[in-house]
């Protein structure tokens, strides 16, 4: 059985930059199996965030084959991303993108209402996501009340509740202090070690860097290094 998840050919983008085009990604080839761990690392303008973005499907390619979870990125129209999106991965941000006016729960449970998910199955599914980041006692809280790296669980609850094929994660620490930033990601091996998801993230953080199973280097827009880390490394 075909175990591939995310599977790049040849890709070249370009974005329009005044009467000119900027490179932002070129030749790249990468193939991504179910239950990875996979770090997208490089400096600023590198083109890992523009990657990332290329795979969720929130921009398309330029020229060159995208296909995600079976399906063809490159030919597929805005509708059909978005309930690709919807129904079959997660994603976490730097800025949390909390709904503020919404309760921990309320947040965590949006996915499983996009997806037409029936009442008492949503009260199960949130109150399990929300127990394996550890805020079960702030379930009704609301985001202006949390802390930092409470925020960062909350998003991590809701990007994972749907158990999606693919997470993808742009700069998930940035935000956070040292401490936090471990502790996230010792939650986010956890879940990947508890879940079949591929885990993608996009970073330059050396603290996250410790915990990642794959890492792909990127520099200019080019993909100039891909190796597994055979020593599995968390940190308490």
């Amino acid at each position: 059985m075909d175990n591939t998840v995310v599977s790049i050919t040849n890709l070249l983008k370009k974005f329009p930059v005044g009467g000119d085009f900027f490179t932002a990604l070129k030749d790249v080839n990468l193939v991504l199996n179910e239950g990875e761990f996979v770090g997208l690392v490089g400096p600023s303008g590198s083109g890992k965030t523009t990657l990332l973005n290329v795979i969720g499907g929130l921009d398309s390619p330029t020229e060159g084959s995208v296909h995600v979870l079976g399906r063809a990125m490159d030919n597929t129209s805005h509708n059909e991303r978005a309930s690709l999106r919807r129904k079959n991965m997660g994603f976490i941000f730097q800025s949390y993108n909390l709904l503020p006016v919404y309760t921990v729960f309320e947040n965590v449970e949006l996915p499983l209402i996009l997806n037409n998910i029936e009442p008492e199955k949503r009260e199960k599914l949130v109150s399990e996501a929300i127990e394996s980041v550890g805020l079960s006692h702030r379930r009704n809280a609301k985001p202006t009340t949390l802390s930092g790296g409470e925020c960062q669980r909350t998003a991590i609850a809701r990007a994972i509740v749907h158990q999606p094929a693919l997470i993808l994660a742009d700069e998930p620490t940035a935000n956070l202090d040292a401490e936090n930033s471990h502790h996230i990601m010792n939650i986010l091996v956890e879940l990947n070690n508890n879940l079949t998801s591929s885990f993608v993230f996009a970073t330059h953080d050396e603290k996250i860097m410790g915990y990642l199973k794959r890492m792909v280097y990127l520099e200019d827009g080019k993909i100039v290094k891909d190796e597994s880390i055979n020593k599995k490394s968390t940190r308490k």
